[in-house]
């Protein structure tokens, strides 16, 4: 199927925070195709710098030619895919919607969040669990010699947990911030069928009932790249997994106030996001 005769939808946000379980459950529905991060979030980005100002190339190539070489690279990269509906998932969505809105006017960007204190604790033990490995997550010994290296690193504004924050931040109080929906990762442990429910409804698509006892999805080769064994492995259950974090505790209290989109004045963005009960919130009903 031509992918111009598609519907592309995107999902973003935090990591460590269920975009993987959320595409492995979305996929479940035959109409859609759902996947870990994809690689076209950098190839958009790249084609807008060709044929941007200051390249020999800006004043051949007008602002319709570009939507639709931008638009080319999905019906290329999804060719082979025959669902109607595609999810593309990067972490940089929330940073190009002016772009991305107006090759695909109809999209919605599905945007995963979780308390900053237990993604950081949930990468501290993916590093721990990889002992023998020196992860592509950190750029110097330094930046990896401890716990509080390591989180600061990540905590970075270019980085692996700081810039998706900064960027949901600015999409949620962007022009397009009625196209996102957050959706916390607890809840979607706690009460998965509500959950997607709603985000159905977000999404204008007709229900399906999903299985989420029987949850599947893995990417070994890629995370064996990264030197983060089982980062993209998800449980085949959903299902809330209680812990205590293994972080010291003043780590983990500099990071457990991050969590904006509980509070979000003036803005359009719709969310799923539990309440003091627990139950959804502020949906879009």
């Amino acid at each position: 199927m031509p992918a111009k005769d598609r519907s592309f939808h995107f999902i973003s946000g935090l990591p460590r925070s269920g975009s993987t379980l959320t595409a492995a459950i979305l996929r479940q529905n035959p109409r859609f195709s759902a996947n870990m991060s994809s690689p076209i979030a950098g190839l958009f980005d790249g084609m807008i710098a060709q044929v941007s100002a200051g390249t020999e190339l800006s004043a051949m190539v007008s602002q319709d030619q570009r939507a639709r070489l931008l638009r080319g690279l999905f019906e290329s990269y999804y060719a082979e895919q025959t669902e109607p509906v595609i999810f593309d998932t990067n972490r940089a969505w929330t940073t190009k919607l002016p772009a991305l809105m107006q090759v695909f006017p109809e999209a919605k960007v599905i945007c995963l969040v979780r308390d900053v204190s237990w993604i950081m604790d949930s990468m501290e033990r993916q590093f721990r669990q990889n002992p023998f490995e020196h992860t592509l997550l950190f750029n110097s010994q330094g930046e990896r010699s401890t716990v509080y290296t390591r989180l600061e690193a990540l905590a970075g504004a270019a980085r692996l947990v700081g810039f998706p924050w900064h960027a949901l931040r600015e999409a949620c109080y962007s022009e397009f911030a009625n196209r996102i929906i957050i959706v916390e990762y607890d809840l979607i442990t706690h009460r998965p069928k509500e959950v997607f429910r709603l985000l159905y409804e977000f999404l204008g698509e007709e229900h399906f009932e999903h299985d989420f006892s029987a949850v599947d999805y893995d990417a070994p080769s890629f995370d064996a790249q990264l030197g983060l064994e089982g980062l993209h492995k998800v449980h085949s259950e959903v299902a809330p997994r209680p812990r205590k974090t293994i972080l010291p505790p003043d780590l983990f209290k500099r990071f457990e106030n991050m969590a904006f989109w509980r509070d979000l004045p003036d803005s359009a963005a719709f969310k799923i996001t539990a309440a003091s009960d627990d139950t959804p919130q502020n949906a879009p009903l």
